[in-house]
């Protein structure tokens, strides 16, 4: 069993910036991580995904040149800076993990572990 907490979410104002972090912990078998988000009454979007390896990073369209999704192997955390924030980030921000293939790395199927996700509010 995978167990992934996040953190560093809370109220910003459009055009700042907050870093989200997500501390993987229990069976870590796996070779991956993302970062999805949900809106009110919006499906759930994927945000960005790594390999643990380094050997691929992957965004969302929406925010492409904006974010940044990075790790810590010594630790176990991946986290996710996020620039420029508009009033369309806001969403509740969930961590995932898995094994996933190539064709699986920007999609929820490859990733069946979850944390609890972290309120992000973007507003004046």
């Amino acid at each position: 069993q995978v167990q992934l907490v996040e953190s560093g979410g809370g109220l910003v104002q459009p055009g700042g910036s907050l870093r989200l972090s997500c501390v993987a912990s229990g069976d870590t078998y796996i070779s991956a991580m993302a970062w999805f988000r949900q809106a009110p009454e919006k499906e759930r979007e994927f945000v960005a995904s790594l390999r643990w390896s380094g050997g691929g990073l992957y965004y969302g369209n929406s925010v492409k040149g904006r974010f940044s999704i990075s790790r810590d192997r010594a630790t176990g955390a991946v986290y996710l800076q996020m620039n420029s924030l508009m009033p369309e980030d806001t969403a509740v921000y969930y961590c995932a993990a898995g094994r996933p293939i190539t064709s699986t790395m920007t999609t929820m199927t490859g990733f069946p572990h979850w944390g609890q996700g972290t309120q992000v509010t973007v507003s004046s």
